[in-house]
C-alpha cells in the first residue's frame, strides 16, 4: 500500500495533465472530439428506450419494492436511465481498466514512471466522462423527479465506485499485461455481467431470499441501486445495512488483494510488455 502511495507523491499536477491527455488521446482525430463519449451511451439508451417501451410494449413500468416501504412503480425509461450511467463507467472501468497498461507500454517500458499512476490518470480519464453523463442525467431527474437533499449522495457512492475500480485495476491490469487471454475473458463476460447487476430490473423485488441476497454478492449492482437511492428512490446509504456491509467486505478484498497483485507483478512488467 505505501508503495503504491509513493508513486503518487509529487505526481499529482503529471496525473490531472495526463488524465487530460488521455481523453484527448482517445478522440484524436474524430471531428466532435470527446462528444463520441457522450454518442456511444446515448445511442444505448435509445436503443433500450425503444426495445422497452416500443418494442415489448408490456414493460412501461417496474414495480419497486424496498423492503419496509410500500411497493411503488416507476416509469422504465427513468428507472432504466439512472441505473445505467454508472454501469458506462463500470464497463469502461473494468475491460478499459485491464488493458491500460498494455496500451500504456511505452511509460514503463522506454521511461522510468510509476507504473500505478497510468492506471489512476485513465481511471480519472474515465470519471471526467462519467462526471458529464451524470450531469446530463440530472438534468433530466430534475424535470422528472425533482431535486432532492439525497441527491447529494452522489458524493459519496461517485468516489467509492472511483476507488473500488480503480483498486480493482490493480490486480487485472497486470494481469492482463501477462496474459492476453485473461484481458479477452474480460471483455467476453462483460455482457453477461450487465444482465446480473440489475440495470435493467429492480434486484430488490425477486421472492425468492436466496437469489435476493445472491444480486447483494455483487458489487456492481450495490452501485447501479445506490444512484437510484441518490436520484430515484430518496433512501439514505445506510439504510439497507446488510448490502452495505457486504459491499464493504469487499471493497477490503479488491483494496488488498490488489495491492497484493500489483506488487507481486510490478517489476516483472518492463520484460513481459
Amino acid at each position: 500500500m505505501f508503495t503504491i502511495f509513493k508513486e503518487h507523491k509529487g505526481f499529482g499536477k503529471q496525473i490531472l495533465l495526463l488524465a487530460k491527455n488521455e481523453l484527448i488521446k482517445t478522440y484524436k482525430g474524430a471531428v466532435i472530439g470527446p462528444l463520441w463519449a457522450v454518442v456511444k451511451p446515448a445511442f444505448t439508451i435509445f436503443v433500450y428506450w425503444f426495445a422497452f417501451s416500443c418494442g415489448i410494449k408490456t414493460l412501461k413500468s417496474v414495480n419497486v419494492n424496498l423492503g419496509g416501504l410500500e411497493p411503488f412503480s416507476i416509469d422504465f425509461f427513468t428507472f432504466m436511465f439512472i441505473g445505467i450511467i454508472p454501469w458506462f463507467f463500470i464497463q469502461d472501468g473494468i475491460t478499459q481498466g485491464a488493458k491500460t497498461l498494455r496500451t500504456n507500454r511505452q511509460f514503463i517500458t522506454k521511461v522510468k514512471f510509476p507504473v500505478s499512476t497510468i492506471l489512476t490518470y485513465t481511471s480519472i480519464s474515465r470519471l471526467y466522462v462519467h462526471i458529464f453523463l451524470v450531469a446530463i442525467m440530472y438534468v433530466y431527474v430534475l424535470f422528472s423527479v425533482g431535486p432532492s437533499w439525497y441527491n447529494l449522495q452522489f458524493f459519496f457512492y461517485c468516489p467509492l465506485m472511483f476507488l473500488f475500480f480503480l483498486a480493482l485495476s490493480w490486480s487485472t491490469a497486470p494481469m492482463s499485461a501477462f496474459s492476453k487471454d485473461f484481458e479477452s475473458l474480460i471483455v467476453s463476460v462483460m455482457s453477461g455481467i450487465f444482465w446480473l447487476s440489475g440495470i435493467m430490473y429492480d434486484s430488490y423485488g425477486f421472492e425468492e431470499p436466496v437469489l435476493k441476497y445472491a444480486m447483494l454478492l455483487n458489487p456492481i449492482n450495490f452501485f447501479v441501486n445506490g444512484y437510484r437511492n441518490c436520484f430515484l428512490y430518496n433512501r439514505p446509504f445506510f439504510e439497507y445495512k446488510t448490502e452495505l456491509v457486504i459491499f464493504i467486505a469487499e471493497f477490503a478484498v479488491v483494496f488488498f488483494l490488489g495491492i497484493f497483485n500489483y506488487n507481486r507483478l510490478r517489476k516483472k512488467l518492463p520484460d513481459v510488455l
